[in-house]
């Protein structure tokens, strides 16, 4: 499995805007899953949360290879669900990580530099 993910966070709709929301994020997931079935991804999760008072709300966390990943970013479709998103709901936000293996890496990478 890969050790590079996109993790794409939120809060919540914005207020009136719940329905959109709700099909935007059908349509996103039917997307993420034509991109595994093409190779483009490895693979996702989605992960909503109970409420909890704080400002994550839900996650989608995306693996893949750092350079298919990077490719993903680029293309039309995705930037224009990132650009939809951003009009309905509050506190949308995508981060480059790692996980598994690539953790290891970047902590020896952080500590190496500790004793600098």
């Amino acid at each position: 499995m890969s050790k590079d993910v996109l993790f794409y966070g939120w809060n919540r709709a914005v207020p009136g805007r719940e329905a959109q929301s709700a099909g935007l994020f059908q349509e996103f997931l039917q997307y993420l899953g034509g991109l595994e079935q093409e190779g483009a991804i490895d693979s996702f999760e989605t992960v909503l949360l109970s409420t909890h008072g704080g400002d994550l709300n839900g996650f989608i966390l995306i693996r893949g290879d750092r350079v298919n990943l990077d490719e993903v970013e680029r293309r039309e479709e995705w930037i224009t669900y990132l650009t939809r998103a951003g009009l309905i709901m509050d506190g949308g936000g995508l981060i480059p990580g790692v996980t598994g293996e690539g953790v290891m890496e970047w902590m020896a990478r952080w500590t190496s530099l500790l004793q600098e």
